[in-house]
């Protein structure tokens, strides 16, 4: 039993698809507890709320679950506004999200989509 345990852990491990996606925490403090909802294919996966910092930004990670096609609808809305991104897998794997505030007023979410590791600190 406990071997069976170990090789679905291992399984699960290497053998899920998963987009990682990492949300840049701003250093604009307009944007302090700006809420985020995370969808992806039009199915709500998360609520986020920015913390603004004075320092270096931070991230927070989440790991999304794919489809055997790898094509997905990825979207962010904020207050105002939804932004949709198409995302493709695996060339587009790894993903990072960043809100900024234009000299309008309005927020802008923006996103990078990379198929290795960003080199986040």
């Amino acid at each position: 039993m406990k071997k069976l345990l170990i090789l679905g852990i291992i399984l699960c491990t290497f053998g899920c698809k998963k987009y990682v996606v990492s949300f840049e925490q701003p250093t604009n403090m307009k944007l302090d507890n700006l809420k985020l909802e995370v969808f992806l294919d039009k199915k709500k996966i998360q609520d986020l709320n920015l913390k603004a910092t004075n320092a270096l930004p931070t991230y927070e990670t989440l790991a999304l679950s794919t489809s055997d096609d790898g094509k997905h609808l990825f979207e962010v809305k904020t207050k105002d506004t939804t932004f949709s991104f198409a995302v493709n897998y695996p060339e587009e794997r790894y993903i990072l999200v960043t809100a900024h505030l234009k000299e309008n007023g309005k927020v802008h979410v923006g996103i990078l989509k990379q198929p290795y590791k960003f080199r986040l600190q």
